[in-house]
């Protein structure tokens, strides 16, 4: 997304570090910048206030429940790979807490169309 316009940091790049802005996990001169292009910038400004609510959302509904250590050891190992820049492993992270779903058919939606192969059908 851009707003078209000329600024000294690029939409593009502000909306790519968005969320270390609103974690406050980006250097004060990287900050200034950000606050800087939001003040220019409206597009980007509105982007930055629903991101921002929706995090106060997540936070308000989310907040109080408790993450296994494990799961966030596995969590902060892969952000460290990404900041390394080394690959990320395929594996998923899974809460051991909780049991994998049974194999089966998944649920559709009602009304939703059926394609042969749903619910264990036979194809002709």
């Amino acid at each position: 997304m851009s707003c078209g316009e000329p600024h000294e940091t690029d939409c593009a790049e502000v909306l790519d570090h968005l969320y270390e802005y609103l974690d406050r996990e980006m250097p004060e001169g990287d900050r200034a910048k950000f606050e800087q292009h939001f003040d220019e910038c409206s597009p980007c400004l509105e982007k930055y206030g629903l991101e921002q609510a929706v995090k106060k959302l997540v936070k308000r509904c989310c907040g109080h429940d408790a993450v296994p250590t494990d799961l966030r050891s596995k969590v902060m190992g892969r952000i460290e790979l990404i900041r390394s820049g080394q690959a990320v492993p395929e594996q998923p992270v899974v809460d051991p807490a909780r049991t994998p779903r049974e194999s089966g058919p998944r649920p559709t939606r009602p009304g939703a169309a059926r394609t042969p192969g749903d619910a264990g059908e036979n194809r002709a």
